[in-house]
């Protein structure tokens, strides 16, 4: 049997590691799996230029695709987009603080309610900061 002392100490350390796997894992799993990807893609290419073809359009078509997918939108559509999004997890993480300081009886609801809504303030205020940017480069000339 294991004792107390032990089982107490061992609850908390399986408790974070089982949080830091949450989080963790589903981005370890997508990044895992397009890597394999691009591997398989990459060998396929190999493959072709060794036995002197030409690469299929579709194997093209998709580098191409995968290319573009990952240059980044500096438009002015995507601030106000960005900005939007910011301010509104900003605002939930205020309305989530506002529910957890009233939902705790007994104190301890106040200091709920201002670290969970000053947590919010952070994505709320670069939020403003991209809001602030498609303001000032919504008239410039599209290139």
């Amino acid at each position: 049997m294991v004792p107390e002392a032990i089982l107490a100490l061992m609850i908390p350390i399986f408790g974070i590691v089982m949080i830091i796997a949450v989080v963790l894992g589903p981005i370890w799993i997508v990044f895992y799996f397009r890597s394999r990807e691009r591997a398989q893609l990459h060998e396929t290419l190999r493959v072709a230029y060794e036995k002197g073809l030409p690469p299929p359009p579709e194997l093209v078509e998709k580098l191409a695709s995968t290319a573009s997918a990952s240059v980044r939108d500096n438009s002015p559509n995507a601030d106000l987009r960005r900005a939007v999004v910011l301010i509104a997890v900003g605002v939930g993480l205020v309305g989530l603080g506002l529910g957890l300081g009233f939902g705790i009886p007994g104190g301890g609801g106040d200091v709920t309610m201002g670290s969970v809504a000053g947590a919010g303030a952070i994505p709320g205020m670069i939020g403003v900061a991209y809001l602030f940017l498609w303001f000032m480069r919504r008239n410039e000339p599209k290139a």
